[in-house]
């Protein structure tokens, strides 16, 4: 298990991960979520003694990174698919990680093997290999000393999707064996594939840590309507603002709805005279949930422009 216990980081005057306390169970994966800057990465940082805490315990297992004789036997961690000399081969890179905690050699090849890097590939130099390549060999390196807890941050960048669903599958494999999997993401969709269980932070403050489908609950079900007729959808649009519901133009022949049945809908559009093309309830979505999450989160966000002004 992995146990933050009011972890918190400051940087000057400026505070990273604020009283963080959570535990990261084993069995299951775990998605690790947050708007850019929210401290993800710093708090993964914490947890393999990267980064001093300046309060409050990082601790895996019960004990600190730091106190672990053999780490990688215990926790293995994807943080950066770039980090490795650029000389030198994906093997050779494997091999110093090896022999640096007392993993036999061999355990090299059925690594590389596992995450589909053939002879041909692990010998490439580092400045060589590809994003994807890079990110294989970085779940290889996790991989390394067999551990029973598993760190990885936004693990399928620059994955082709079937790469992308091999992550996601071993990902649920290694749960399945009863490890700890810690997986940050942006991806949402992803995520809500793969992940049992979300932590969610904002501004290094814990938002939400429960199982995928309560946080999803928690969304608003929409419903999609579609017509030929722009004039019509702008007056049902009307009637829905005016009744209290959320609608929004995703299209010049689409509403979104929220806020307001299929029944609902469906009624005031027969009441116009409406002729529909669709009238569909739409499943409540992890980035949805996510995006009411961290609505005071976010520490940039865009201006629409153009024809998303307009809408």
């Amino acid at each position: 298990m992995i146990t933050l216990r009011g972890l918190t980081k400051r940087f000057g005057g400026t505070t990273a991960v604020d009283d963080l306390t959570v535990d990261i169970a084993p069995g299951r994966v775990t998605g690790f979520l947050g708007p850019n800057g929210a401290g993800k990465s710093t708090t993964m940082r914490m947890v393999l003694g990267l980064d001093r805490p300046t309060a409050g315990q990082a601790l895996v297992g019960g004990r600190s990174y730091r106190e672990l004789r053999h780490p990688l036997y215990e926790v293995g961690a994807l943080l950066d698919a770039t980090a490795i000399h650029p000389a030198r081969s994906g093997r050779a890179h494997l091999l110093a990680m090896a022999r640096s905690n007392g993993i036999p050699a061999r355990r090299v090849e059925e690594v590389l093997a596992a995450v589909g890097l053939d002879d041909r590939a692990a010998a490439k130099p580092g400045r060589t290999l590809s994003l994807g390549m890079g990110q294989r060999l970085g779940i290889a390196g996790a991989l390394l000393g067999d551990p029973a807890v598993l760190m990885f941050d936004e693990p399928v960048n620059g994955l082709d999707p079937d790469g992308v669903r091999w992550v996601r599958q071993l990902m649920r494999s290694l749960a399945g064996q009863g490890r700890t999997v810690f997986v940050s993401s942006h991806l949402m969709s992803e995520v809500q594939l793969t992940a049992d269980q979300l932590v969610v932070i904002g501004r290094g403050r814990l938002l939400a840590d429960a199982p995928v489908d309560e946080v999803v609950a928690g969304s608003p079900v929409a419903v999609r309507v579609r017509s030929p007729h722009p004039d019509g959808l702008a007056a049902l649009a009307g009637k829905l603002t005016a009744s209290g519901a959320g609608v929004d133009a995703t299209g010049p022949d689409e509403l979104t709805v929220t806020g307001a049945g299929v029944d609902r809908v469906g009624d005031l559009a027969y009441e116009l005279g409406l002729r529909l093309h669709e009238l569909s309830p739409q499943g409540a979505s992890l980035e949805e949930a996510f995006m009411e999450l961290t609505a005071d989160s976010v520490e940039y966000a865009g201006v629409p422009t153009g024809s998303e002004a307009a809408r």
